[in-house]
């Protein structure tokens, strides 16, 4: 192997060759072949070693995001799954609270016709049995009072005809008469005193 070597600024041949009067842009060939097989390696290093690392990290948050995204749309339809049930339960809640509240509604109202109904039978019952007892009762004074006022006005008569009126068949028949032309108007009341 040659070396190259290149003397340091103030050597013999330091305003001599082709590199002295080269332009400052062309590189040396030394640095040029460093320069060269620097890059090289760097490249290996960089393309079996970084890069594949980089990809492999890549990948792996590329996944996470798909799979993230995946897990964000699962989790959504399921949100809105249970919100639809959720919902779902809700009106059918309401629906059933409605039909209890309506059920309710019309068994009360049945049962304030029902007892209506029956509270009016009974006030008619009630007014059906006072007015047979008020019917009995008045039937029961007509015949008391027949009774009474047949036996006073036998007595009565009695002691103005001055004879016994006390036979029994007679007194019924007189008294049975006199208040038949009673009821029927037949007989006008007369006034008895000094006016007549």
């Amino acid at each position: 192997m040659h070396v190259l070597i290149i003397p340091a600024s103030g050597g013999e041949g330091e305003g001599t060759g082709f590199w002295a009067t080269a332009a400052p842009i062309i590189p040396h060939p030394v640095e040029f072949f460093f320069s060269l097989v620097t890059f090289a390696i760097l490249y290996w290093v960089v393309k079996t070693k970084v890069v594949p690392r980089l990809e492999q990290i890549y990948a792996e948050r590329a996944a996470a995001i798909e799979g993230g995204i995946a897990k964000a749309e699962k989790a959504q339809a399921e949100a809105k799954a249970a919100l639809d049930h959720y919902n779902a339960q809700l009106a059918d809640a309401r629906g059933e609270a409605n039909k209890i509240r309506e059920d309710a509604r019309a068994q009360g109202a049945q049962i304030v016709a029902d007892m209506r109904a029956q509270a009016q039978s009974e006030a008619a019952r009630i007014v059906d049995s006072a007015q047979k007892q008020i019917e009995a009762e008045r039937q029961q004074a007509v015949v008391s009072l027949r009774g009474e006022v047949g036996r006073l006005s036998t007595d009565l008569a009695s002691r103005i005809v001055g004879e016994s009126l006390h036979d029994e068949a007679r007194q019924k028949g007189i008294v049975e008469r006199f208040l038949a032309e009673l009821e029927a108007g037949e007989i006008a009341p007369v006034k008895i005193g000094k006016d007549s």
